[in-house]
């Protein structure tokens, strides 16, 4: 192909990809200052929240008494300004008709110090996750081996970082964020989701909890659990309908083992016990255990009789 040629070709596929018809969904144009939130700034955020919520475990690992506050202090500052620009940035990502950026702004910086708001709050139900997954593991040697290297406790912070940004009514950026964790531990929790305190999730690889899972306390997983929606309601024009509870519900004291599916608006009841690998799409009953059915025993297939088989 000549150099003439191969502009030409150029020029053609340019005017192709253009085409308004090809965008459709696909192309979102945007005013000057008003950009898609940043996954870097994001990344830095999570990375700032990890240290301020566990100071000497992340960010800086020098630290003393003494100079603690001064740390947070300074790690506070820098993620109130990222976060505010972040959720600024999701809230005209939202935007269908023009608003004043001033109102925006105002509304951002109110969202970001309600969030940092809860930060102490957050600590305390974060502190109950790390007691879950240290006294159910027995390999677990301290509370700073589980801080430091469970994927369950890295993918529970972001979660429940997004889950209360999305109750600050933070559009797109919870989704970023946990899909952000998804790609750091494996573990796919929807910001969407409510999970009460001391859960915990064993290994982690593979979990998927639904958006609209409503999980009690006191909870586990293993690795490999699908919380997820057996059927969806479907509109006038076969498309799902979005915001019905589909996912299911676990009370109290509830342990899901692994590669277990359950699915469907069902409830499984406190103290229910779901053995590895069962399809589970019917409610239980408080305490009740479902497991496979026993193997069973089969007569010694002899190779010479392999034949009639």
């Amino acid at each position: 192909m000549s150099p003439n040629e191969l502009n030409e070709q150029l020029k053609q596929t340019v005017s192709q990809l253009s085409e308004p018809e090809s965008l459709h969904g696909l192309f979102r144009e945007v005013s000057e200052g008003d950009p898609l939130p940043s996954a870097p700034a994001l990344a830095e955020i999570i990375d700032l929240c990890r240290a301020i919520l566990f100071p000497g475990f992340y960010g800086k690992s020098l630290l003393s008494r003494e100079t603690l506050p001064y740390h947070i202090g300074v790690s506070l500052d820098r993620l109130s300004h990222l976060l505010t620009q972040q959720v600024l940035a999701g809230l005209c990502f939202q935007r269908t008709e023009p608003v004043e950026t001033c109102k925006l702004t105002e509304k951002a910086q109110t969202i970001t110090g309600d969030f940092i708001a809860w930060l102490p709050e957050l600590r305390q139900i974060l502190a109950t996750d790390v007691e879950a997954a240290y006294n159910g593991d027995p390999a677990a040697d301290s509370y700073g081996e589980i801080i430091s290297c469970y994927p369950v406790i890295k993918a529970l912070t972001c979660y429940r970082i997004a889950h209360e940004l999305l109750l600050l009514g933070v559009p797109l950026i919870p989704r970023i964020i946990t899909e952000m964790a998804h790609s750091e531990t494996g573990i796919d929790i929807h910001p969407g989701a409510q999970i009460g305190h001391h859960f915990t999730i064993d290994h982690g690889t593979g979990v998927v909890i639904g958006a609209t899972c409503i999980i009690g306390n006191y909870v586990k997983l293993y690795q490999g659990v699908t919380l997820g929606a057996k059927s969806f309601t479907l509109d006038d024009n076969g498309n799902p309908i979005k915001g019905i509870p589909r996912h299911p519900i676990l009370e109290d004291n509830v342990i899901v083992y692994s590669n277990a599916t359950v699915l469907g608006r069902i409830t499984l009841a406190q103290g229910t016990v779901i053995g590895g690998n069962v399809w589970v799409t019917e409610s239980t009953k408080p305490g009740e255990q479902i497991v496979q059915a026993k193997k069973r025993k089969s007569q010694l297939v002899r190779p010479e009789d392999w034949g009639c088989l």
